[in-house]
């Protein structure tokens, strides 16, 4: 349930709010809105008193939250959610821009980072993607160089501005990756991997989380709600694609989520169409559909030579490619009222 507190109560009043939850054995969560402050209660609340808390000084009213996944739910906060990424240029994601982060699948080496980087910087992306720890379905294939490919990540941060979005796969890598990175990854491999969640929901870094091949939407929140549950509410959806019968794409796109989740969740959503399809050709045309569906931000593969690419050179674009589908993605940010 939600604490809706009265337009102009004071600090006081909230905080008393907040002891009755925690006497109630309950957790609270404040968030404050333009207009309003409101305290969530989580837990398991079905046997407690809820007039207690109505008839605080200061509460407007108490209402239950019916979605499973509460602190994810656009029922506990109206406003749209924007997460700050980090980096020099002290970049965010939501709101009315869309931000764009792009880079290699993975860190191969420090002059492919940087010259990397260096484009896709000097053309609007705010973010730098690239794995320095690899999820792989062979064992024998490349699996990232592991803290090397994070210091490079960090040099490349330290000479363009760009925030550093990179994924940890196990518990035991987040705290290395925690000092490199500005944002923290969580694949769709790992996105059930509750114990992982849980983790980086102690930490104090944003989270982008993808959505599992096979996952609904609704299971998709709800391992969101594992991470802000541990209070961390910097949290950014991405659609990555989902694993379905068709055999011309990797993944099939479902740019439909983008909406429904903007209507169930205050959280920001972000596409991946490099992942979502599986093919550099159609990358452009995927990030001009997630603008006019209402992406809040883009996470795209880059590389400078995809041939010869040691990860996912078939849905890599070229930073040429990258330069010309900024372009366009302009235009497009336009018409639907927002920018790049």
């Amino acid at each position: 349930m939600i604490v809706v507190m009265k337009p102009g109560s004071a600090q006081k009043q909230v905080e008393h709010v907040i002891q009755l939850v925690r006497e109630m054995g309950l957790k609270d969560h404040v968030i404050v809105g333009e207009e309003r402050t409101v305290v969530a209660v989580i837990g398991n609340d079905r046997n407690k008193d809820r007039s207690v808390l109505e008839s605080a000084p200061g509460v407007d009213r108490v209402v239950p939250i019916l979605a499973p996944y509460k602190m994810a739910s656009s029922e506990i906060k109206k406003e749209r959610s924007i997460v700050p990424l980090g980096g020099k240029t002290n970049a965010k994601l939501g709101g009315a821009t869309v931000a764009v982060i792009a880079g290699p699948c993975s860190v191969e080496s420090q002059s492919q980072v940087l010259e990397i980087a260096r484009a896709v910087k000097e053309v609007g992306a705010v973010g730098l993607r690239g794995g320095a720890f690899k999820p792989r379905t062979n064992p024998y294939s490349f699996q990232g160089l592991a803290e090397k490919g994070l210091e490079i990540l960090a040099l490349a941060r330290e000479e363009t501005g760009l925030a550093i979005v990179t994924e940890v796969m196990s518990i035991d890598q987040v705290g290395l990756v925690s000092r490199y990175a500005d944002v923290l990854q969580v694949g769709a491999r790992n996105m059930q991997n509750f114990n992982l969640l849980n983790a980086v929901g102690e930490q104090a870094k944003p989270v982008l989380l993808k959505r599992g091949m096979s996952a609904t939407l609704e299971e998709f929140l709800l391992a969101a709600e594992y991470i802000m549950a541990k209070g961390n509410s910097q949290v950014m959806l991405c659609e990555r694609g989902i694993r379905t019968y068709e055999d011309y794409v990797r993944n099939t796109l479902a740019l439909a989520a983008v909406p429904e989740l903007h209507r169930v969740s205050h959280l920001p959503v972000v596409v991946d169409p490099s992942q979502g399809t599986g093919k550099n050709h159609l990358v452009d045309s995927m990030c001009r559909a997630a603008v006019a569906a209402g992406a809040d931000g883009l996470i795209i593969e880059v590389h400078n030579d995809p041939e010869h690419a040691l990860t996912d050179g078939a849905q890599s674009i070229t930073p040429r490619q990258f330069t010309e589908m900024m372009h366009s993605i302009r235009r497009i940010a336009a018409a639907v009222d927002r920018v790049i």
